[in-house]
């Protein structure tokens, strides 16, 4: 069993920044990738950015490419994701994310467990 916990979600204005992180514990030897989805009101759960646990290979949206940027710090079990020049559309709730299998994709399907979820709120 994993258990993610993420923190650090909030309101923040159009071009700040915010931190999350994932605190990850339990049983992580088999997991591949850890990273990030979000939801907006009304939609679909998009994945946002992952780390691979094998060689630390980042991967990231086109959408929040040059913008977010995910890492890892691994005597932590932590993974942060680092939000800078946040946009309307980046508000949504964003939910840390494990994978048992990672290859090329990250999608709601890839994921094995889910943290709770952190609200990031962005106004104009």
């Amino acid at each position: 069993e994993v258990r993610l916990v993420e923190s650090g979600g909030g309101l923040e204005q159009v071009g700040g920044s915010l931190r999350l992180s994932c605190a990850a514990s339990g049983f992580l030897d088999d997991v591949e990738a850890i990273g990030w989805f979000r939801q907006a009101p009304g939609g679909e759960r998009e994945g946002v950015s992952c780390i691979s646990r094998k060689d630390g290979r980042p991967y990231h949206a086109t959408s929040v490419k040059g913008r977010f940027t995910i890492s890892s710090d691994s005597a932590k079990n932590t993974v942060y994701l680092q939000m800078n020049n946040l946009k309307l559309e980046d508000t949504a709730v964003y939910y840390c994310a494990a994978s048992l299998s990672y290859g090329d994709t990250w999608d709601p399907i890839d994921v094995d467990y889910w943290g709770q979820g952190t609200q990031v709120t962005v106004s104009s």
